[in-house]
């Protein structure tokens, strides 16, 4: 486990308020809770307008998310979609509990 690189990416605060939105998108994400499920996870534009911030931002952040394993990435045509990797932050937060 490269502990250093999660907690890199962690050191943010909207990178760590995406984790908390993706545990529970039907209550962050009503508007594409309406148009479908979130079975592939929430589309970046949602995860954007929620934060205030560029879709090129949110997708650098979430691309640095994804490369340390805390979320995985669907596409749909032009279209990515974002979910938690519920497995990797079990794993990162025993990892912590045991060794710290």
């Amino acid at each position: 486990m490269d502990l250093v690189a999660k907690s890199k990416v962690l050191s943010n605060e909207t990178r760590l308020k995406i984790l908390q939105w993706l545990k529970n998108p039907e209550e962050h994400f009503p508007f594409q809770h309406i148009k479908g499920n979130f079975d592939d996870g929430v589309c970046v534009q949602y995860i954007g307008e929620k934060s205030g911030l560029s879709i090129s931002t949110i997708s650098h952040y979430l691309s640095m998310m994804q490369r340390v394993g805390l979320v995985t990435q669907s596409r749909f045509g032009k279209y990515t979609y974002y979910k938690r990797n519920e497995e990797a932050i079990t794993e990162f937060i025993d990892f912590l509990r045991d060794n710290l």
